[in-house]
């Protein structure tokens, strides 16, 4: 009789390590589910065979739909993040925690990612580390926060405050989404429009005035020249489009890409600033939070930069914090970051700094900016709308212009 070594959850989620004699795979889940174990991994003498969650998630993979998204969905991740916070706040244990997750999801990508995250927890990874080896599903930021709140024991306040920022991000988008919808439609049966002026119509209109010997006007002879590209390098322009979106993503994916393009996005008139408060604010709301349960100012300063999120923003944060290790106050340390702390708020910081009440000063800075930050977005998203149409107006109504001038002269030309 086969002899298999199986590691399993006890009841009170602790992980529990045996040997046990069976007459075959099947078998020997039986017996280990019969002493009230959950069995995690289970292997042969001389081999291995896959975990039971496994091996059923195969079983059932065979009738999954070859064209199905092995994707987690933010949706999904929010709910995990929520329901996890829910769970250790009810005081489970991360790895039962976990384990309740996985039986719960609702598909098999959410169900192979959480049992992988779980896999690794269990073989005595951090939460932070076992989510950082995916970041196709756990941003940076997402990442950050959780090992702040892992450092300061208060993992699921944090995971709470994360499900709520992804609630409010997914509410941004979709007013986005709402406010751009009638704009876009318009725009796609704009550009649809103009493909069959410079395509079929133009043409023709460019015959008429060859024969009439007249000279187009400037605005019409580019509009005939765009004409003339599409006519006869269409495909290739098409081509020369798609690779150029091809290298500029895989460029943006590269360290120097991404460096390249958050200082671009810093430098923005509008978007610039924005981005840099949303930063701000969650850096003042982790390090007052974790402040508050007792971490030291530098490790807590260590683990809230990383939830910045832009890198160029984190760096600055970095030399701040070596002034902060040689001894000066923070306040004046931050200063160096002008682009993430403007005056006022580094006055606040030094004045809470001198008063002891750092941690509560921060989290009050963080719960002001990201109010003020809710105001100014709507507002963004009212103006997006009207914004968009008049744009499409005038891009059309250019068009319209440049084909109808040379009209007004053809009858000097006919004359």
């Amino acid at each position: 009789m086969p002899s298999f070594q199986f590691k399993a959850l006890q009841m009170d989620g602790t992980m529990a390590e045996g040997r046990i004699e069976a007459g075959g795979r099947q078998d020997a889940f039986r017996q280990i589910e019969g002493r009230g174990l959950r069995p995690i991994s289970l292997k042969e003498s001389g081999g291995s065979s896959p975990a039971p969650a496994q091996a059923t998630e195969q079983k059932a993979g065979s009738l999954e739909l070859p064209w199905k998204s092995r994707k987690v969905t933010p949706r999904m991740l929010e709910n995990f993040t929520r329901l996890l916070s829910s769970l250790l706040a009810a005081g489970v244990p991360l790895s039962r925690a976990l384990v309740i997750l996985t039986k719960e999801a609702s598909t098999p990508a959410a169900k192979d990612k959480w049992k992988e995250i779980h896999d690794l927890v269990i073989d005595g990874m951090s939460l932070a580390d076992a989510m950082a080896k995916s970041p196709d599903t756990f941003p940076r930021v997402y990442v950050a926060m959780v090992q702040a709140g892992e450092t300061g024991g208060f993992l699921d306040v944090v995971l709470n405050q994360i499900a709520d920022f992804q609630a409010r991000e997914k509410e941004l988008r979709s007013k986005v989404m709402t406010a751009m919808l009638y704009p876009a439609v318009l725009l796609f049966l704009a550009l649809g429009v103009l493909i069959y002026l410079l395509v079929f119509f133009i043409p023709r209109f460019q015959e008429i005035f060859t024969g009439f010997g007249a000279t187009l006007p400037l605005l019409t002879q580019v509009i005939v020249g765009a004409s003339e590209l599409i006519r006869h390098y269409g495909l290739y322009v098409a081509a020369g489009v798609g690779l150029t979106i091809y290298f500029v993503r895989n460029w943006l994916v590269s360290e120097q890409g991404r460096r390249t393009w958050e200082k671009i996005i810093l430098r923005l008139p509008v978007v610039g600033p924005l981005i840099a408060r949303f930063a701000m604010s969650r850096f003042c709301r982790m390090l007052g939070t974790l402040l508050g349960a007792g971490v030291p100012l530098i490790n807590g300063l260590n683990v809230a930069r990383k939830s910045i999120g832009n890198q160029i923003l984190v760096d600055a944060v970095a030399n701040s914090i070596e002034r902060v290790k040689q001894g000066d106050a923070l306040g004046p340390s931050l200063s160096d970051c002008k682009d993430l702390f403007p005056g006022s708020v580094l006055e606040m910081v030094s004045v809470a700094e001198e008063s002891g009440r750092l941690d509560q000063e921060l989290v009050r800075i963080a719960n002001v900016t990201e109010g003020d930050l809710d105001r100014q977005l709507k507002t963004a998203v009212a103006f997006a709308e009207p914004l968009m149409l008049f744009l499409i107006a005038a891009f059309i109504g250019t068009i319209f212009i440049g084909m109808v001038i040379p009209i007004f002269t053809m009858q000097d030309y006919i004359k």
